[in-house]
Parts: structure tokens; C-alpha cells; sequence
């Protein structure tokens, strides 16, 4: 069927690592939305998700959060019903951001990260964050919508060297077309 698609409807994004050596601080790394309205589709957030806010209409939420990699199985959990999201919202970027306590830690430094996205059951992206090991943050997906209102997928890990206020800031505007 040509012409027939629902686009991108409701997606979930999952995030593990294993925790750090016994003696050493905790590794916490964070899932981070940001949504953008049509207006300023690369400019300034309309709002963020990320481990202490929600959206404020319920459509994006943090279900699971962990502070040290030592749940079972995915560690942080987002979900994010693009189909339920206002129509002044053309764009959400999801990224991941390495908390920096005392001291400064990068994807190398982390134990076996990975991520993962799907739809349903599909899986549209599986990354370890190999390709960005000295970056401290990084965006890993970006959903657009299209003309028609429908929300479509652009894959891809960035990284990012930024604390996470700025990488929050940052975030949104890399990648303009």
C-alpha cells in the first residue's frame, strides 16, 4: 500500500550499564528529551524530560531511572507518544548525558553502555556509544514531524563534551538540515 503510514507513533528508549568497580563513585547516565515547536524547531527547548520532570501534558515520560547501573536488564527507561504530542510540536531530540560528579567521565569510561529504541516490537536503533567514547553527553535520536502531521525517525548517536545544562541547550541545535 503506497501513500498508507502512520509514521512514528509511540516509541520507547532504553538505556543500561554496568555499575562501577566496587571503591569507585557511581556512574549515572540520564535520557533527556527535548521538545522543540514549529517556530523554533533548533532554537531553545519548549520544555525537557529528564529524571526529575515529566511532560506537561503526560505524552513524555521517564518510567524507569537509575542512579548507578545496577538495575536488571534496561537501567532508564522513556517513553514518548509522539502521536498524542500537540501539533505546535515539529521536533523532540533524545539524547544521553553522563552526570559528572567528581570527576569529569566520558562514554570510555563507562562499563558496557548501550541503548536502544523501538517501536512496539521493532527495534529502530541499537547503539554502545563506540563511535563517541570521549564525548561526556550524546543526542541518539530525532524525531521529526512531516507536512502531513505524521512523525518520522532520523537515527544517529552525536556526541557531545558538555555538562548536562549545557548539553541541554546544545542539543536541539546540531544537525539543522
Amino acid at each position: 500500500m503506497t501513500g498508507f503510514s502512520k509514521g512514528i507513533r509511540k516509541v520507547e528508549v532504553a538505556l543500561k550499564w554496568d555499575p562501577s568497580p566496587a571503591g569507585q563513585p557511581p556512574t549515572d547516565l540520564d535520557i533527556v528529551a527535548a521538545t522543540f515547536v514549529s517556530d523554533d524547531a533548533y532554537g531553545t527547548p519548549a520544555y525537557l524530560v529528564h529524571f526529575d520532570s515529566r511532560s506537561p501534558d503526560g505524552t513524555i515520560l521517564l518510567n524507569r531511572d537509575s542512579t548507578d547501573g545496577k538495575g536488571f536488564g534496561w537501567d532508564e527507561i522513556m517513553t514518548l507518544e509522539l502521536d498524542r504530542l500537540h501539533e505546535r510540536y515539529a521536533r523532540v531530540v533524545v539524547g544521553v548525558v553522563i552526570q559528572q560528579r567528581s570527576e569529569h567521565k566520558t562514554f570510555v569510561h563507562v562499563l558496557a553502555p548501550a541503548m536502544r529504541i523501538r517501536e512496539g516490537y521493532t527495534v529502530l536503533a541499537e547503539d554502545d556509544f563506540a563511535s563517541v567514547p570521549g564525548a561526556s553527553a550524546a543526542t541518539i535520536a530525532e524525531f521529526v514531524r512531516d507536512d502531513s502531521g505524521e512523525w518520522a525517525f532520523r537515527p544517529g548517536v552525536h556526541g557531545f563534551d558538555e555538562d548536562p545544562a549545557d548539553f541541554t541547550r546544545a542539543m536541539g541545535r546540531a544537525h539543522q538540515p
